[in-house]
């Protein structure tokens, strides 16, 4: 019985919030808790309208804490696919996601919501982090490709994938669904848009190799909504720069590039007081908003994202709804003191309807580094919709 009240009192508090943004009447309010009430009694549960839905999703990314690019929360495009049963069926929903998302170049911001976790019903999780990344490797010379991926890589072998073995190769999608054991599907290379990354000015950059995909599209997040949990709902906007740039290729415990671009710009790295560490990571940044835009492809600046989540601040404010935001991830990983974010402080309290971390749904095989395990851990529960 508890269980139930807590569902309603979740259901309650998001249908009044979600029909008075919506310009629904009390009344109306009303009248559908009490087909809501009736339906925990029987069931355990209640079933989200494609209205309910469609608002609650729309809330759950202007609640998200950790996301600078909250001013376009309402034009969140989002996609019922709550009539997928199988694996087959749910991969077929995520490649027509990942071309509507990704559109050819010109990102819109999608989320695929699949059947909400029921009482006696098998969950469809989605074993990507991403629906597209790139697959790691562990060799006796250290890590090809993605260290992020190592234990999904690992994970996809053991059910027979087999990689090219390249720093950029496309992982396969893992769905497990209806109850069955996960089942494992390659996306076509027509699906999946990637951005080969040059510099403007220096010419020996492209002989790095770098390359990235276009669109982070999240899959192993929950969504809730007015108590109901959907552990299975991919969503994307787009790249901030410095999340390729200043993280996924920076990091050293990612692709670690820093060293190979300060060799390319023969900067002295004998010594910190060079900041050559600096100087290679602007450039690379440069590269990668040049090359996103040379391509065609939607991105972001971290100074014009900046100036962005400002305009989203005063727009709450004038909506008159509290600013929720984690200041440790608002601030952009590159001079984040040139951005008015640094000079300010947020609240960081959970609102609701929101995204959540859920346990990964394979064991690691081995101990990649425990302390680089989580340290990616953590990189991984950041913002949704701007994810490396």
């Amino acid at each position: 019985m508890e269980v139930k009240q807590q569902l309603l009192h979740e259901a309650e508090q998001f249908i009044y919030t979600c029909y008075e943004e919506l310009g629904r009447s009390r009344d109306e309010a009303e009248a559908r808790l009490l087909n809501i009430r009736y339906d925990i009694e029987a069931t355990g549960t209640y079933d989200h309208t494609y209205e309910e839905l469609e608002h609650g999703a729309l809330m759950a990314w202007r609640n998200s804490n950790r996301c600078i690019g909250r001013l376009f929360w309402d034009k969140l495009l989002v996609r019922d696919a709550r009539g997928a049963s199988d694996a087959t069926e749910v991969v077929s929903e995520l490649l027509e996601h990942i071309r509507i998302g990704t559109n050819g170049g010109k990102i819109k911001p999608t989320l695929t919501v699949f059947r909400a976790s029921k009482p006696g019903q098998p969950n469809i999780r989605i074993w990507n982090h991403q629906l597209i990344r790139y697959a790691g490797y562990e060799t006796d010379q250290g890590i090809i490709g993605e260290p992020a991926s190592v234990d999904f890589t690992n994970a996809c072998k053991d059910m027979g994938w087999q990689g090219a073995m390249t720093p950029f190769d496309i992982l396969p999608l893992v769905v497990e669904a209806g109850g069955r054991s996960p089942e494992l599907f390659d996306i076509p290379e027509h699906l999946v848009m990637e951005v080969a990354i040059e510099h403007p000015e220096l010419s020996g950059f492209a002989s790095l190799g770098l390359r990235w995909y276009a669109v982070p599209m999240i899959a192993d997040m929950t969504l809730e909504i007015g108590g109901i949990i959907y552990t299975a709902a991919p969503f994307n906007g787009w790249y901030m720069g410095t999340e390729i740039g200043a993280r996924n290729f920076a990091d050293t415990f990612r692709y670690n590039m820093l060293p190979q671009v300060a060799k390319l710009m023969g900067l002295d790295t004998t010594s910190e007081t060079t900041l050559w560490r600096d100087r290679a990571l602007v450039e690379l940044n440069i590269a990668v908003l040049h090359s996103f835009k040379k391509a065609g492809v939607s991105i972001v600046d971290h100074h014009t994202a900046a100036a962005q989540f400002k305009l989203f601040e005063e727009r709450e404010a004038t909506a008159g709804r509290a600013l929720t935001g984690n200041w440790t991830w608002l601030i952009p990983p590159l001079s984040p003191a040139t951005t008015h974010i640094f000079h300010s402080s947020y609240d960081n309290r959970l609102v609701k309807p929101n995204f959540g971390v859920q346990d990964k749904p394979y064991t690691s095989r081995q101990a990649t580094s425990t302390a680089t395990d989580t340290v990616l851990q953590q990189k991984r529960q950041g913002c949704p919709f701007h994810s490396g």
